[in-house]
């Protein structure tokens, strides 16, 4: 048997509160503009990043319903995808090679609120609902819409789940299980029921009466919770050999994964977890520290979460003598938990490939020390190895690694 393959990304599709497209959203973060505004829902206290209610529509191929939510906004995301990755029309044997790895969290929130609001009003629960709510129905959308008949795995993993999809899918390609994956993450959890679960957990921002708009502030001193976010992103994954046989283009090469656990506590994250996934995705990637400049982090603007990620990079990078930039995205998007971690790799590879780092948004007065935040402004600067970071409550931590791609 022949030694792993390198694995490339050929094409990155995405849909957020910025707007649809990949374009949206790496504006917005590169600009600090937020997607995030006042939930119109039955308390005014709350702010979300949510996405207009018709780019969530589709239908259930050869079914009489719609899906939901964060199925529709997987199947746009994909749909962009292919279309970077310039992939049309695929025979049989193609079809039979390109697999799908899907991740989400909390699923389809949505048509299980409305099943329990049927089901406690007398009414009858609709007949698609276990089809509708059931938690590969995203995957399952995305073979059925686009004809992929290889391997296929839905992940699960809170707010790791498209991350650990990334990596796995990854793997997969490395040793030949297929030729290409499309993979990613998708969620819509911004009803009722979910925002009253996370703000009784008490970690939700307080809006901000003044700008709600900057509500999320992450690694800020004021900084009171995370803003729940709707969206997807998604990539064509291809074997190196693969893509190069069809003239790709290739926006970056997917080099590393590190995945490990806490096994300390359901909510309260860990440092030492958090620097040994960074430590597995460099290994993995055979990368040196020196070269990785710059940091997507999970950042959540969490009291307790920002300060523990901040003393895992702290603590990864000491007696390096490196010091990458580090910034949060998620003051403009949101925290879309299951879909995080694609949302934000599709933003590093942008900032990889087109040399312009995002800043943390509404970053006024740090409240962490000891790392190279990015904030103000956007920077303009060449690297050639980024990580993204996805943490989840459970104690599961997921690091990628991305580098500029350079032919063998």
């Amino acid at each position: 048997m022949n030694g792993p393959e390198r694995v490339v990304i050929t094409g990155i599709g995405a849909v957020s509160a910025l707007g649809a497209g990949i374009e949206p959203l790496f504006a917005g973060a590169l600009a600090g503009e937020s997607g995030i505004r006042p939930w119109p829902g039955p308390d005014s206290r709350w702010v979300a990043a949510t996405i207009p209610e018709e780019m969530a529509s589709r239908s259930m191929p050869g079914l009489p319903t719609n899906v939901d939510r964060h199925v529709g906004f997987a199947t746009l995301a994909v749909r962009e995808a292919l279309a970077n990755a310039q992939l049309g029309e695929l025979s049989a044997v193609q079809s039979e090679r390109f697999g799908v790895y899907w991740g989400t969290g909390v699923g389809s929130a949505a048509t299980t609120e409305n099943s329990y609001a049927r089901l406690h009003a007398g009414q009858r629960i609709g007949p698609m609902t276990v089809l509708l709510a059931m938690q590969n129905a995203a995957l399952a959308q995305i073979a059925l819409e686009f004809g992929l008949r290889g391997p296929q795995l839905s992940v699960s993993q809170a707010c790791a789940s498209a991350a650990t999809a990334i990596g796995e899918a990854m793997l997969a390609l490395r040793w030949g299980r297929a030729d290409r994956i499309i993979v990613g993450g998708s969620e819509a959890p911004v009803v009722p029921g979910q925002m009253q679960a996370w703000d009784a957990l008490r970690v939700l921002a307080r809006r901000d009466e003044n700008a709600p708009e900057k509500s999320c502030r992450p690694f800020d001193r004021k900084r009171t919770g995370l803003a729940l976010g709707e969206g997807a992103a998604a990539f064509v994954l291809e074997r190196e050999s693969v893509a190069l046989a069809r003239g790709a283009h290739i926006h970056a090469e997917l080099c590393g994964y590190g995945n490990a656990g806490d096994a300390s506590h359901y909510a309260r994250p860990d440092a030492d977890g958090q620097r040994r996934a960074m430590a597995l995705a460099v290994r993995d990637g055979e990368v040196a520290l020196a070269e990785i400049g710059y940091i997507n982090a999970h950042a959540t603007a969490t009291t307790v979460g920002d300060q523990i990620e901040a003393a895992a990079i702290r603590e990864f990078f000491s007696g390096s003598g490196a010091a990458p930039a580090v910034s949060s995205t998620k003051g403009v998007h949101g925290h879309t938990l299951g879909a995080a971690g694609a949302l934000e790799l599709a933003i590093t590879v942008l900032a990889l490939e087109r040399g312009t780092l995002p800043p943390t948004a509404h970053l006024d007065e740090p409240g962490v020390d000891g790392i190279e935040l990015l904030h103000g402004q956007a920077k303009h600067m060449d690297i050639d190895v980024a990580l993204s970071n996805t943490f989840a409550f459970g104690g599961s931590n997921v690091s990628l690694a991305i580098r500029r791609h350079r032919a063998a």
